[in-house]
């Protein structure tokens, strides 16, 4: 009787286990020959995205759907391998496809839950997934994910198939693969990650939206000690490791830029001119640009436009909180409170968004969108310290519930601070060729997108004055003309009064030479040289250097730089005189190189002395470089002097009211051009001027961008003579005379033998053309 139990047993098994097996086959049968093809994973082809990188290689944007950066499985650090493994499938490299083991332990675990709570697909599988299969959950779709994980085991090696799952796997935020999540996250490449931040990377494939450490930072963390956990369980780390691993902070970044250098200005021109080129592709097929920047020179930009202008905005005081939020909101803890008022206030150029938990006249207390409790006392407060007293109207105290913005000073200590109303602008070239080593196009791209530099048309002011003493050294003027500094009365003013133009100072020098001049920045004298070389002539003049002939219209008022420019057309002519009169155009773009490494295009700029049209003639450069130069050692540039450096050259512009403050310098490799103002028009403020407000931007940036580099030499033309002149009268003379720069054929004269001072209405010589002048003079 039991025999035949057993037998009847035994029949049932085999006939089971044959059934079992016809199925399999049945199965293998119909579906394995439906299977893809593996030529997707034998020759992986991302969607890479449009990348822009400096000339040095530092990666200043990227463009495209998806954020990819590939990496070889040898470049993986050991601790991030380990880190996925221990929390996706710890059996990878025992297995070959299927994890039965893993199966069962996972069907004991959900029967003892009583519901799905632990999975059992190996990596391979969720490549199988990721690369053919749709999210469905069908009885059909996991066998062929099984049978695809096998197919994939048997066709490619283990190193291979842990390749593709690292630079495939989704990890939120646009970022697909590791190394993108790396440089996204925490803003490095995966050799610097430490342990607690490969195990904060390796528990995202599991839900990248619910363990998003930017989004959900508390269920981040909570699986980032899971897999710190499994990491020591299986013996990758070590307990000393595990433990500091749990108590190490992690700095996630808000600022969800892969750059490595900002200069989202000039990426965005890429971008642009890109698509102009190629279309839609740019965004997919792993274009590389090198750009014409310098990291260094950009870096030093961006941290001294930053400062200028936040420099600027302290000056003028702090306007109070930005708003206020209920901290007592029903059914909030305090910690969703303080999320949910931060949530949409991005960091704008390092200014962080906090919430005053408490406050008095000593201290604040507040949460950082970090949820970090930070502490501001001492000097972090000055600059509020008014809206902290009691008697400040309660709609702009600094009070509990108040929105501030905070940064680091020097030291490392919070203070308060605010986004600043005011904008600017640098940008610098090289000379020689044209090539844009820095720009920095506003205070924060993600804040406002508008290139200052390429887009913004506003009045020069004196920095214009240069390019109307240039036209007048064509037209006879020295460096030694003297000519009145004194007032004028001109018909065309408003309401048909007459037009009386001032010196920004107040103060007339009655007259000087025209060197003079130019160093002091004289109104007077420039109207009066714009006068006698004529308008019409100027403005035909100034089309050499890049201007517009109609955005400077046939007025005098284009002596004071009243027409319209952008820092680029700035740069560009100021360009000129640091090379020597050849013009040269800014340019960004140095190569585009495809995925493969293929240069696609080389530019090939036109060089100074080279390819490049002489515009101006050489003494002309040369001779206007050495006015400017004096504005620098003596005039209203003289702060530059800190630099220490004896051969830098510029001009300070300062329009009516403060509207716009310039400064424009350069030696003969470079040249920048800063500029600060509203983008809606309205006053700087009292004694906001060029020298005040722009010049200390372009210091801190030339200081950085010069640093170690020699001095420029600057070798006197051919057909330029040095001769004594008295620097009283500008004549010629051998008795205690300083040396001054001549045209040849326009010596000084040995006598003063007319009045080139004018009279009150501007007229030189009676108002006898410049020809006539010249007849008298030689």
């Amino acid at each position: 009787m039991i025999l035949r139990w057993w037998h009847y047993t035994l029949l049932v098994v085999l006939a089971g286990g044959l059934l079992a097996a016809t199925l399999v086959a049945l199965i293998v049968t119909l579906i394995y020959p439906q299977l893809p093809s593996l030529e997707i994973l034998t020759d992986y082809q991302p969607k890479i995205p449009l990348r822009v990188y400096t000339s040095d290689g530092a990666l200043i944007g990227e463009f495209g759907e998806e954020r990819r950066a590939l990496i070889k499985i040898r470049d993986v650090p050991a601790t991030m391998r380990q880190a996925i493994l221990a929390a996706e499938d710890d059996r990878f490299y025992q297995h070959g496809g299927v994890d039965y083991m893993g199966v069962a332990r996972a069907a004991v675990a959900n029967l003892t839950a009583g519901g799905a709570r632990e999975g059992a697909s190996t990596i391979t599988m969720q490549v199988a997934r990721n690369f053919f299969l749709s999210s469905e959950k069908t009885l059909t779709r996991k066998l062929s994910e099984v049978m695809l994980a096998m197919k994939i085991e048997h066709n490619l090696s283990k190193d291979q198939i842990l390749e593709l799952y690292i630079n495939q796997i989704y990890l939120g935020q646009r970022a697909y693969g590791f190394a993108a999540a790396s440089q996204l996250y925490f803003g490095k490449p995966l050799a610097q990650l430490s342990i607690a931040e490969s195990a904060m990377l390796a528990g995202l494939p599991k839900a990248p939206s619910r363990y998003n450490p930017v989004v959900n930072p508390k269920r981040a963390k909570i699986r980032q000690q899971y897999v710190l956990k499994r990491m020591h369980n299986l013996g990758f780390i070590k307990d000393n490791e595990f433990q500091a691993a749990l108590q190490q902070p992690l700095h996630i970044r808000h600022d969800l830029q892969v750059a490595e250098v900002r200069a989202d200005h000039i990426a965005e021109l890429v971008r642009q001119n890109l698509f102009e080129r190629y279309h839609d592709q740019i965004y997919s097929s792993g274009i590389k640009v090198y750009t014409t920047l310098r990291r260094a020179d950009q870096e030093a930009a961006n941290l001294a436009l930053r400062q200028g202008v936040l420099d600027y905005d302290r000056r003028h005081g702090y306007r109070g909180p930005e708003g206020f939020a209920d901290l007592q909101k029903s059914g909030a803890t305090m910690d969703e409170a303080v999320e949910n008022a931060l949530e949409d206030l991005d960091e704008v150029a390092g200014l962080a968004s906090a919430i005053v938990l408490d406050a008095n006249s000593k201290r604040i207390l507040a949460y950082n969108k970090d949820a970090e409790k930070i502490e501001i006392s001492g000097e972090g407060l000055r600059f509020a310290q008014k809206f902290l007293a009691p008697s400040t109207d309660g709609r702009q105290r600094l009070r509990r519930g108040a929105i501030i913005r905070i940064m680091r000073d020097s030291k490392g200590n919070w203070q308060i601070a605010q986004l600043p109303q005011a904008e600017a602008a640098l940008v610098s070239v090289d000379p020689q060729d044209g090539a844009i080593r820095a720009m920095a196009g506003g205070f924060d791209f993600n804040r406002n997108k508008f290139n200052h530099v390429t887009q913004a048309w506003r009045q020069p002011g004196s920095s214009f004055k240069p390019f109307i003493y240039s036209a007048a050294l064509e037209k006879g003027f020295t460096p030694a003309t003297i000519i009145n500094d004194a007032p004028l009365s001109l018909p065309g003013g408003e309401a048909g009064e007459p037009w009386e133009p001032k010196n920004y100072d107040g103060t007339y020098d009655g007259p000087i030479r025209m060197r003079t001049a130019l160093t002091k920045s004289k109104n007077m004298v420039s109207i009066r040289i714009l006068q006698s070389i004529t308008p019409a002539y100027a403005q035909d003049y100034i089309t050499r250097f890049g201007f517009g002939a109609a955005q400077h219209p046939l007025y005098l008022t284009m002596a004071l730089g009243a027409g319209s420019v952008t820092p680029l057309q700035m740069v560009a002519g100021y360009s000129i005189f640091a090379n020597g009169g050849y013009r040269v155009q800014p340019y960004f773009i140095d190569r585009i190189v495809d995925a493969r490494g293929t240069v696609l295009t080389q530019s090939k700029p036109a060089r100074a002395g080279e390819s490049a049209e002489r515009v101006i003639d050489a003494r002309n450069a040369f001779i206007m470089t050495s006015m400017m130069q004096d504005v620098i050692r003596q005039g209203t540039a003289t702060r530059a002097m800190q630099l220490g450096r004896h051969d830098l050259a510029g001009k300070t512009g300062t329009t009516n009211d403060q509207i716009d403050a310039w400064f424009c310098g350069f030696n003969s490799r470079l040249v920048a051009v800063t500029w600060i103002g509203f983008d809606l028009p309205r006053s700087l403020g009292g004694n906001e001027t060029g020298g005040h407000a722009a010049l200390p931007i372009w210091i801190s940036y030339m200081g950085k961008a010069l640093k170690n580099a020699p001095e420029s030499d600057y070798p006197v033309p051919e057909g330029v003579s040095v001769i004594k002149i008295n620097p009283e009268n500008g004549q010629a003379t051998e008795a205690n005379g300083i040396p001054e720069f001549f045209y040849q054929e326009f010596p000084p004269p040995a006598q003063s033998t007319w009045d080139m001072w004018g009279d009150e209405s501007g007229n030189i010589m009676g108002g006898k053309s410049t020809d006539e002048i010249r007849s008298q003079l030689f």
